[in-house]
């Protein structure tokens, strides 16, 4: 049986958590990665660029901005060598989770030594998108908001499996697991306050990196804080 190589997480760093329209919404998400990664270098002096094996990122949208590989646009931005390759992956909720378990693996495996592995994602900045017309001079239209749910679904899909959102899912795992609205909101409300202490103690504030958000006018805002718990 063949050995499998010890992989470790040297170093992990992170932006603010944004709410939906809040103070990350005017940043793309391609620049929020780069940034990320920019800092991550800062912070690892001793780290030779060149030495970075891939770039692995997942993205679950992928319909705008962080569209045609993310991880590579976002390495290219951060100033990594042209020879660093980058591959986005999506798993939905989990992209960013089995990024870095996909770099794990591929570490595991002797595919590689060193690694970024991580996620990014904005729905703020998800974008509409219209399908393209079934005929010529056609005068129908659709239009689809991409910020969370299907869009341009398959009927024979549908069919099969239905197409219930993320909200719809959740009702119905309650339904058949006897999930409470009491036992969901007391544990909503420890998570809350579990997220409180922990930025009260300043849990957070070495994995997170601030970032400055341009302002129309004036100096530019200073981002450092994740704007949750509600």
């Amino acid at each position: 049986m063949t050995k499998l190589n010890s992989a470790y997480i040297c170093d992990g760093i992170r932006t603010p958590i944004g709410r939906f329209g809040g103070a990350l919404a005017t940043i793309r998400p391609d620049d929020m990665l780069a940034h990320v990664i920019k800092e991550l270098l800062t912070r690892n002096p001793g780290l030779k660029p060149e030495l970075i094996e891939d770039v692995i990122a997942g993205c679950a949208n992928q319909a705008g901005e962080d569209n045609r590989n993310v991880a590579r646009m976002s390495a290219l931005l951060a100033g990594l060598p042209t020879n660093v390759p980058g591959v986005t992956i999506n798993r939905l909720c989990a992209s960013g989770l089995d990024a870095v378990a996909m770099a794990a693996r591929n570490i595991a495996t002797g595919e590689a030594d060193l690694i970024i592995a991580g996620g990014v994602e904005s729905m703020s900045r998800a974008p509409f998108v219209m399908p393209k017309a079934q005929a010529a001079y056609s005068r129908s239209a659709e239009i689809f908001d991409t910020t969370i749910g299907w869009r341009f679904v398959n009927k024979q899909l549908k069919k099969l499996h239905g197409i219930d959102s993320m909200p719809e899912t959740a009702e119905n795992v309650a339904q058949q697991f006897n999930i409470s609205r009491q036992d969901q909101d007391l544990f909503a409300f420890n998570s809350q306050n579990k997220t409180a202490r922990a930025q009260a103690n300043g849990g957070f504030d070495e994995e997170i990196v601030s970032i400055a958000i341009p302002q129309r006018k004036g100096a530019a805002v200073v981002f450092s804080t994740d704007e949750h718990p509600r």
